[in-house]
C-alpha cells in the first residue's frame, strides 16, 4: 500500500512539473557586446534555452545582427543599416565601445548565428528589418525551421503563408485584440511586456493554446518578478540575465 501511494505521489509531482523557457536577450549582454557571438556563446555557457536575435537588412540584401536602426550606438561607426553595405557593416568594431578586451569583434550575420546555434540553443529572432520571404529562406536553409520563434506582427502572416510550421509569436495586447490574433492566425506563442501581463489576456493565449512568453528586464529582471511570472502563467521569460535565471528556475524545478 506504502508503496502504491508513493508512485501516485510521484506521478501527481511529475505531472504538474512545468518547464519554463530561459530567453538570453541579446545575448548575454551584461557582460558581453549585444548582438555579438561572444555574448551568444556565453549564452550557452549559461544554460539558457533561447538567445534573442534583432535581423536587419544591409543595402546590399545581406541579413545581419542590430538592435538600433543605426550602428552608432553598439559600433564605432555611423549610419543606418539600410544604407550600409555588408562589407561597411563588417569593417565596424561591435566590441570596442563596450570593453576593449572585445576590441574587433564583429556584426554577425544572421547565417552566422543561424550556423552557430543549430544543435545548441534555438533562437528567437525579433524581426526588425526583413522581408518574409528572406527570413523563411535562411530559417529553412539553415535546419532551423523548429527551433526558432518569430517575433513581427508585420509580416507574420506571410510568413505563415510561406511556411506554415514555423513559430510566430505576437505581442498579445489587450484581452479582445489578442482574441483575435487567436482567432484569425493561430499563433504558437504571445509575447507579453509589463503593459498585457495581465490575467485576462494570459487566459485568451492559454486558451487558444499559445505559449505565454514575457519580459523581465531592467528593474523587473529579479527573482521576485521571475517567481510572479511563472505564477501567472510563464512559459518563457526573457531576461539580461540567463545564468541567475537559469539556477533560479532549475531550484525550484522548472528548468
Amino acid at each position: 500500500m506504502k508503496l502504491i501511494l508513493f508512485l501516485w505521489m510521484s506521478m501527481s509531482c511529475l505531472a504538474q512539473t512545468r518547464t519554463v523557457a530561459v530567453i538570453s536577450h541579446r545575448g548575454e549582454h551584461l557582460h558581453h557586446p549585444e548582438n555579438t557571438m561572444p555574448a551568444f556563446e556565453e549564452s550557452v555557457r549559461a544554460g539558457a534555452d533561447y538567445i534573442e536575435v534583432d535581423v536587419r537588412t544591409t543595402s546590399d540584401g545581406k541579413l545581419v545582427l542590430m538592435h538600433d536602426r543605426q550602428v552608432d550606438r553598439t559600433t564605432n561607426g555611423t549610419g543606418d543599416v539600410a544604407q550600409m553595405t555588408f562589407d561597411e557593416i563588417r569593417a565596424l568594431d561591435a566590441g570596442l565601445k563596450f570593453d576593449q578586451q572585445f576590441a574587433g569583434t564583429k556584426v554577425p550575420t544572421f547565417d552566422e548565428v543561424l550556423d552557430y546555434a543549430r544543435g545548441k540553443i534555438k533562437i528567437y529572432v525579433d524581426v526588425k528589418q526583413v522581408s518574409a520571404k528572406e527570413l523563411v529562406d535562411h530559417i529553412v536553409s539553415h535546419g532551423m525551421k523548429d527551433n526558432v520563434v518569430i517575433y513581427s506582427g508585420r509580416i507574420a502572416k506571410p510568413i505563415q503563408e510561406l511556411n506554415p510550421g514555423l513559430k510566430i509569436m505576437l505581442e498579445a495586447g489587450r484581452a479582445d485584440f489578442a482574441q483575435r490574433l487567436v482567432d484569425e492566425l493561430h499563433p504558437k506563442v504571445l509575447a507579453f511586456d509589463a503593459n498585457d501581463f495581465k490575467p485576462d489576456v494570459i487566459a485568451v493565449a492559454k486558451k487558444g493554446g499559445a505559449l505565454v512568453y514575457v519580459d523581465r528586464l531592467g528593474p523587473a529582471d529579479n527573482p521576485a518578478a521571475w517567481q510572479q511570472a511563472i505564477d501567472l502563467g510563464a512559459d518563457g521569460i526573457q531576461t539580461d540575465r540567463p545564468e541567475e535565471l537559469v539556477k533560479f528556475l532549475r531550484e525550484k524545478g522548472y528548468h
